[in-house]
């Protein structure tokens, strides 16, 4: 199976960094579908209190559960911050989305053992799956 297929079948927590409260933003369509789909959907963005009816972290370093993916929408230039955050929780999956594209943020996750998923969209790829 391929790798993002793998990752949407195996992992139930996803950190979604960047989330927006707005439901016409690409994060929130995109968390408010994986909600539905089953995944426990983690905001994490500073400015919220709740966000799809979760409460919204300010870094993942606050999240006090085992993190499954940090979904990443945010500039490509911001990722490298939330990588090492991602690495220091222990989460098991790094995923960048559409348009976000940081190579050695990449390379320093799969270095600690994450798996890493850049310029795609998780729902995207759960519908192309049908999963």
């Amino acid at each position: 199976m391929e790798l993002t297929g793998e990752i949407l079948k195996n992992s139930r927590v996803i950190a979604v960094v960047g989330l927006s409260a707005n439901p016409e933003r690409p994060s929130n369509i995109v968390a408010a579908y994986l909600k539905g789909k089953g995944y426990k959907i983690i905001p994490v963005n500073p400015g919220e209190k709740m966000i799809l009816g979760e409460t919204s972290y300010a870094d993942l370093a606050s999240i006090a559960e085992k993190v499954d993916v940090v979904d990443i929408f945010r500039k490509s230039e911001d990722v490298p911050p939330i990588v090492e955050q991602a690495i220091s929780i222990g989460a098991k999956t790094v995923w960048m989305q559409e348009g976000v594209v940081n190579p050695s943020s990449a390379a320093a996750a799969e270095k600690a053992g994450l798996k890493v998923v850049m310029d795609k969209c998780m729902r995207k790829e759960h519908m192309r799956l049908n999963l």
